[in-house]
């Protein structure tokens, strides 16, 4: 289910999944992320691709609701756009259709790479407790209620302390968070199975 969204169809997703995992489609979501808008020539000049090459994946992310023309700013044939606030969250793998979980997974695999490449970022640019780049480890114990709860109250600090591009401000950067948890592989804990 998106979240905030109305839910989407097995097809849906996998073209989301299948959108997601293009590496131009990535590169210009990452574009309009950090620069706000752009339209498909300067996306080609900076992208180094053609303009009708951009303006093919521009009008494929529109139909995804992953961005949106800016009308105040388009006329003719020049169409500038913006990216669109989104979150997903995946649904289990086994409600998944074949073609949905290969998508997910082909998409899940490009993320573990980027994130791998930030992680050791971040211990490059760790400069103590008090810089840009924070790195935090931890274990506990929790039930499986608790985590959830945990979860509602992590999305709504990011909501707290995050700000839309267009109304942050001025020494806020774009910051890259990345947040996992998951029970110690322990075989089986109450008759359930917790991992290898």
């Amino acid at each position: 289910m998106t979240d905030g969204m109305p839910e989407m169809t097995s097809l849906k997703r996998t073209a989301l999944y299948k959108s997601l995992g293009n590496p131009l489609r990535r590169r210009i979501l990452e574009y309009l992320g950090r620069h706000g808008e752009a339209n498909s020539t300067v996306l080609a000049r900076e992208l180094g691709e053609s303009s009708g090459t951009t303006s093919y994946h521009l009008r494929k992310l529109a139909e995804q609701r992953l961005i949106e023309e800016i009308p105040e700013k388009s006329g003719g044939r020049e169409r500038w756009w913006r990216s669109l606030p989104f979150s997903h969250t995946t649904p289990d793998p086994a409600t998944m259709t074949p073609a949905e979980y290969a998508a997910a997974a082909q998409l899940a695999h490009l993320k573990i790479e980027f994130d791998t490449a930030l992680y050791r970022r971040a211990h490059q640019e760790y400069r103590g407790p008090g810089g840009w780049a924070q790195i935090q480890r931890h274990g506990t114990w929790m039930t499986r209620e608790e985590l959830l709860e945990f979860m509602q109250e992590y999305h709504a600090l990011l909501a707290r302390y995050g700000h839309p591009r267009e109304q942050a401000p001025d020494e806020a950067r774009p910051v890259l968070m990345r947040f996992y948890a998951l029970p110690e592989p322990v075989g089986e804990w109450n008759g359930e199975p917790t991992g290898p």
